[in-house]
Parts: structure tokens; sequence; C-alpha cells
């Protein structure tokens, strides 16, 4: 196992607080896990307590720029687990799992809904709004406490646009498309490439390297323009051995 290399953390996002947070047990556990993962240089993100094997707690980290591999979960697992024995949060058996956000995560911080502004998103409302507490649409953007969600279900004679507070919100998730898992890959391929550089595992990037344009590399190089008349064609050969075949415009090639 390869531990990953103390990195600059920044402490602003470390710190952020959720602004959707979980009710009773679950709760209890946030207040014991919370501290142990800011302490360690990660995010808490989610909670969910199940009846799965009995009972399972789940715990969702992640570093502060999004990222979480095994390596971190495992280190995880081994700071929390005697933490989580003594403040014993929970009055019956349970089975401890530690984990990243996924694909579809949940978006629980202010950050969350700015980095993933232009996905697709489920919400649901702890208090209604607009007449309901679900909603389906894509984000697009935040604005002062609420976020904007452009509705992909709304029916004729009801807005399509609708802000929502952040603090009244029960849950909301990314829902899972082509471009978020293309998005997600880029991101994990980007995390993997810095990783083995701060290993030493690959060489760093060329200090005269540039990252290509995308919007450029796909176009077609111009031809060249008044490009000149060949001299030496077959049929100019065939001319000068004067083989049939070989006839050819006096002027051309001048």
């Amino acid at each position: 196992m390869i531990d990953r290399p103390a990195a600059s953390v920044d402490t602003d996002l470390l710190a952020e607080p959720r602004l959707v947070v979980e009710p009773g047990v679950a709760a209890r556990v946030s207040a014991v896990a919370a501290p142990v993962l800011e302490g360690m240089g990660y995010r808490l993100v989610r909670i969910r307590i199940s009846g799965e094997a009995g009972c399972t707690v789940q715990i969702m980290a992640e570093r502060p720029d999004g990222t979480m591999l095994i390596e971190d979960c495992e280190a995880v697992s081994r700071a929390l687990s005697p933490v989580l024995d003594v403040a014993d949060p929970i009055d019956r058996a349970y089975r401890l799992e530690i984990s990243s956000p996924g694909i579809d995560r949940p978006l629980v911080r202010r950050s969350d809904f700015e980095r993933h502004a232009g996905h697709l998103v489920k919400i649901e409302m702890a208090v209604a709004a607009h007449g309901r507490k679900r909603f389906r649409g894509t984000l697009a953007g935040v604005e002062g406490n609420a976020v904007r969600i452009r509705r992909d279900d709304a029916p004729a004679g009801e807005a399509t646009d609708v802000l929502l507070v952040m603090e009244d919100i029960a849950d909301a998730r990314l829902v899972l498309t082509d471009e978020l898992v293309a998005e997600s890959m880029r991101r994990g391929k980007a995390a993997e490439r810095e990783l083995k550089q701060n290993l030493g595992l690959a060489p760093p990037p060329p200090p005269h390297a540039r990252k290509s344009d995308p919007a450029k590399s796909n176009k077609p190089k111009p031809k060249p323009q008044n490009k000149p008349i060949p001299k030496n064609t077959k049929k100019h050969r065939l001319a000068a051995q004067g083989l049939p075949g070989g006839d050819i415009d006096p002027t051309e090639g001048d």
C-alpha cells in the first residue's frame, strides 16, 4: 500500500460547514466523526445508517479537492474506529464502512453546488418551496444563500427556473449522466497523475508543456495558398523521353 503524501490543504474548504446535515443518530455520529476527519485533512460528506448486515454505518468522506482513494478510506477507518468505540454514539453492534461520495454524489456544501454547476441534480426539500418538495433539473449556479435549478419537468404554466434555499434542502445529489461520468474520469486521471508525480513515480510535466486547446485540436489545418505547380510530374518525364502520353502544355510549370 502506498500512503498519499501530505499536500497543501485549502483550510477554507476544509473547514467549510455542511448545509445539508443528518438528523437523529446520524447526527451523533457526525459530531464524533467530523472533527477527526478534519484533523486528518478530510471533509465529512454524509452519514447513512441502514439495517444492512444487522446495522451498517456508512461514512462518506473526501479531500477538499473532491478526491478519495482506497488508501484514504483505509486510513480514515483505522483512525475513526477506536474513537467511535470510545464515544459509543450507537447503542448496538454495527459495521463501519468508509467510502468516497461516488460519481452521483450528494451535494452538502456551497462549494459542491458551485463546483457541479451545469449538471443534472435531484433535490428534496425539508421545507416545501414553490408548492412542492421534489425538484429535478440542471444546476444553474448559486445566488446568495440559494441554488438555481432549471427544471426539466416543469408543467405548462409553472416557472422553469426556481431558487431553493440551501439550508432548507433535505437531500441533493447528482444524477448519473454521460457528461458526469466523463468529467469524473478526467478528474480521476488528473488526481492519479498528480499523485504519481508527488510520489516520484512519474516524471513532472516539462516546464514548456502547454495544455492543448480542445476547441482548436480538431479543426482542419488550412490549405496553403498559391501552391507552386509541380515541374517533375510523370507527363514531364515522358515528354523529356519523347514517349507517348508526354504531350504537355508548354506553359505548364512556368
